[in-house]
């Protein structure tokens, strides 16, 4: 029998740890399949990730409470299906979505 610290470590390629974070910031903000998706870039190192993860919301919504959801969600996940401590989480709004005020031309909000 070979023992553990001879059989050597499973590394998690860095792309799958971004989609995981990808798909716990999703199920955070329970979006529908058409919903803009968001987007994590993480660095990796030692078993220690951080995580950068860029969303679109909607518009009026309490915001801190969904970047809120959104770092719980990705750390518990990530430190879940990787193994890997999640010490930081930054979360960006890249745009906000306030469908009932969206004209039929694509205008911008104001």
């Amino acid at each position: 029998m070979v023992e553990p610290a001879e059989r050597g470590a499973t590394r998690i390629a860095d792309r799958v740890v971004a989609k995981i974070a990808s798909q716990a910031a999703r199920e955070a903000l329970r979006e529908g399949p058409t919903a803009p998706r968001p987007h994590a870039v993480v660095a990796v190192r030692d078993h220690v990730v951080r995580v950068r993860v860029t969303v679109e919301l909607g518009y009026p919504s309490d915001i801190g409470t969904q970047c809120g959801a959104v770092r719980r969600q990705v750390t518990e996940r990530v430190g879940h299906l990787a193994g890997m401590e999640v010490p930081e989480v930054a979360v960006t709004v890249e745009r906000l979505h306030a469908p009932q005020l969206t004209r039929v031309g694509g205008g911008r909000v104001r």
